[in-house]
């Protein structure tokens, strides 16, 4: 299969938010559409924690993207329109530099060298791909789940340099629970003794611990009517054979199953650790003396689209309220969407019926991109 990820280098080395930089840094990115100006009908997208670049189809890699739905010619987002850039984040395993990556002091992977990972480095390094890739402004910044914090981010901390926001199940800060549950994912990547204090070779990872911490995700992921409706108490034929008194025996623990082996296959567990506390760090209240309207001020757009689902436990509906809020009293033009969607926290992947014509209507209210 041909790879559509293209890599630019930062001509200087990263200063992290929290201290610590990185001497040189490779931001993997992947574009649909045609460019014009400086990025006049750019759209820039962050991805959630685990997804690559790969956000859809083209004609050089033609396998689906995991907003396939959402992205291309005559699309919500249509790149006959738009120039979709979707950028890998920093602290990845998909091609942006991150623990996994050979430090260049070292020669060896960075491991739990790699300094101290937040939402702020994850958009300054997106911001100086775009503009090393001759992108000065764009037309809209997007992104749900952890992109969707990036994109409020990148709002907050770089005023004059876009134009609109989308903002889909993300957050302006951490909630106590959601902190907890990305604590109990680490400490099960943790407690895996092959994850040997993060030195483990590159083909032994704690694939077990990454397993459980990504069962655990995908639990928050969804919601509790979409299992019902799904699985019910569906039994594995023959389960109860086995000489294994706690084998598997329903069809939702094996769908879990088959699903996190999938990911502990291809996702490093260090570079999962180090997304996971990014998430948890992020509060937009330190960039406004501890006060988040201050924070908000800072933004500039337009308009705003932010948008949530009734079955999110992850991202609830309350602090997409909020950010809606702060952004009216902030002075942008605010559409918000409550949706009523039953599969949790990831339909922004899944529910194209409510997702596609949200995304299309507020995109085709703006002026010619």
């Amino acid at each position: 299969m041909s790879d559509a990820r293209r890599f630019v280098e930062l001509q200087d080395p990263l200063r992290m938010y929290r201290g610590g930089k990185l001497p040189s840094v490779t931001i993997a990115y992947e574009t649909w559409g045609k460019l014009r100006g400086r990025g006049d009908n750019a759209l820039l997208l962050f991805t959630g924690l685990s997804p690559s670049a790969h956000a859809a189809s083209s004609a050089v890699d033609p396998s689906p993207g995991w907003w396939e739905y959402m992205i291309g010619p005559g699309k919500s987002i249509d790149t006959e329109r738009f120039f979709v850039i979707a950028i890998n984040s920093l602290g990845s395993c998909f091609g942006s530099t991150g623990p996994a990556s050979c430090n260049p002091m070292t020669g060896k992977p960075y491991r739990l060298d790699f300094p101290k990972l937040s939402v702020e480095d994850i958009v300054a390094a997106a911001r100086h791909a775009c503009r090393a890739l001759g992108i000065d402004h764009v037309h809209t910044v997007a992104g749900s789940s952890l992109g969707g914090m990036d994109a409020l981010a990148y709002a907050m901390m770089y005023p004059g340099t876009y134009r609109d926001i989308i903002s889909i199940s993300a957050a302006a800060q951490a909630t106590p629970f959601a902190i907890a549950l990305r604590s109990i994912q680490r400490e099960a990547v943790r407690a895996d003794p092959t994850w040997a204090g993060g030195n483990y070779a590159p083909d032994k990872g704690p694939k077990d611990g990454l397993r459980v911490a990504r069962e655990l995700g995908i639990l928050t992921y969804r919601s509790a009517e979409e299992w019902l409706q799904r699985f019910d108490r569906e039994r594995i034929e023959g389960a109860d054979a086995s000489a294994d008194p706690f084998a598997m025996a329903f069809q939702v623990q094996s769908y879990m199953d088959a699903n996190a082996r999938k990911f502990a296959d291809v996702f490093d567990a260090n570079c999962f650790l180090y997304l996971s506390q990014a998430m948890d760090l992020f509060d937009m209240a330190e960039h406004g003396n501890g006060r988040l309207e201050s924070a908000i001020r800072k933004v500039d757009a337009k308009r705003a689209l932010v948008a949530g689902v009734t079955t999110d436990w992850l991202f609830p509906l309350w602090q997409q309220r909020q950010i809606a809020e702060l952004l009216e009293h902030a002075g942008v033009a605010v559409s918000y969407h409550e949706l009523e969607s039953i599969q949790g926290h990831d339909a922004f992947l899944i529910d194209r019926e409510r997702f596609a014509p949200m995304i299309a209507e507020f995109l085709a209210g703006m002026p010619d991109a």
